[in-house]
């Protein structure tokens, strides 16, 4: 059997804990962090670019495109 339990804490305690951690805990931690962190950046990136107007073909053509100017640039 498993109980719940929930209870209010501050921002300020919770640091206090953390402090108290040894120095591989934390390290754990912040890896642990910085993946949520990471993860939620990435989603948020994905839905910004995520359209419906542009196709695998447009891309390459813009590709290209780009690619001659830099080519031009350089031999000129």
């Amino acid at each position: 059997m498993k109980t719940a339990l929930q209870i209010d804490i501050t921002f300020e305690q919770i640091l206090s804990l953390i402090r108290q951690l040894p120095a591989r805990q934390k390290i754990k931690l912040t890896e642990e962090l910085e993946k949520e962190v990471i993860g939620s950046k990435l989603s948020q990136l994905l839905k910004t670019f995520k359209t419906e107007e542009l196709d695998l073909k447009t891309i390459n053509e813009e590709v290209e495109i780009v690619r001659q100017e830099l080519y031009e640039k350089q031999n000129h």
